[in-house]
């Protein structure tokens, strides 16, 4: 199975605080890359989700988004944390003494005002199992969503490299014939000019013509890249760098094969493998 590097999923956790939600979206990047965007309160609980993510995930611009909406919270567990009110009604007198005109704290402010209510102090332990907990969930379902459009990706892959099977398969037969017409030519030429050439330097000519649009070997080269991209699509995993690679040496081979073109045929099929390969190209960097 190969992995998109483009997904999303989101859950939810109910607490005394009130519903941890936590969302973890990503695009396609060249290395790991994870950031946070979080309370305060969650930062102690980063380095372990860090680690989390990074055994699971080798590549994409990963995202992970925690929120908690307090407004769900019982009501019978809401206590106002006394010391914390005293506090802030001595900040907010010390700072209006320096700064008359400031405005003072409304009601809505201090119920608002983190670990005002004796929930907010609901264990570490719990605390962290339930961001964890939460993390495992969406992981879950994040990977699953990466995964179908892996599928996606590495069928739109096969489809092309089966195209680009049939037009190196085509082209193989052309070259003895392109080499005997151009022999031919050489012939009608000598003929109409009424003159005579030596037939050792005749069969020179037609040697040299066929080692210049001999494309023999790349086209055996061609045929080797898209095995080991099917081979490669079906062991699965971490194959994105391995598929870009590959992507670079086919189109070297399509772009040989165009300049030792000696008919349009040639040139034709080196411009349609061009196209499937840069299509694949594209597809291959969303895959991690």
């Amino acid at each position: 199975m190969i992995y998109s590097m483009t997904g999303y999923a989101a859950v939810t956790r109910d607490l005394p605080l009130g519903t941890l939600s936590l969302e973890l979206r990503s695009v396609n990047h060249r290395y790991l890359d994870i950031s946070f965007r979080a309370p305060e309160e969650f930062r102690v609980f980063e380095p372990a989700m860090r680690e989390v993510l990074g055994g699971r995930l080798t590549r994409g611009k990963l995202e992970c988004r925690i929120g908690l909406n307090r407004g769900t919270a019982t009501p019978a567990l809401l206590e106002i944390n006394e010391p914390l009110l005293i506090r802030l009604v001595e900040l907010n007198a010390q700072v209006r003494g320096k700064m008359p005109e400031a405005a003072p704290l409304t009601v809505n402010d201090v119920l608002r005002w983190p670990g005002m209510f004796e929930a907010d102090t609901l264990p570490l332990d719990e605390f962290r199992d339930a961001c964890l907990g939460a993390l495992a969930s969406a992981l879950e379902e994040f990977t699953a969503s990466r995964a179908r459009e892996g599928e996606k990706l590495g069928a739109l892959l096969l489809e092309r490299v089966a195209k680009m099977e049939t037009l190196a398969r085509d082209v193989a037969p052309r070259i003895p014939q392109l080499v005997a017409a151009q022999q031919e030519r050489f012939n009608q030429r000598i003929r109409e000019a009424g003159a005579t050439l030596d037939e050792d330097r005749i069969r020179q000519e037609i040697v040299l013509y066929a080692s210049r649009i001999d494309v023999d070997e790349e086209l055996t080269r061609l045929q080797t890249h898209l095995g080991e991209v099917r081979r490669i699509l079906g062991r699965g995993g971490a194959v994105g760098k391995r598929l870009d690679f590959l992507m670079q040496e086919l189109n070297r081979e399509a772009n040989t094969l165009g300049s030792k073109s000696a008919a349009i045929e040639t040139s034709q099929t080196s411009m349609k493998l061009k196209v499937l390969i840069e299509q694949m190209r594209e597809q291959v960097q969303n895959i991690e």
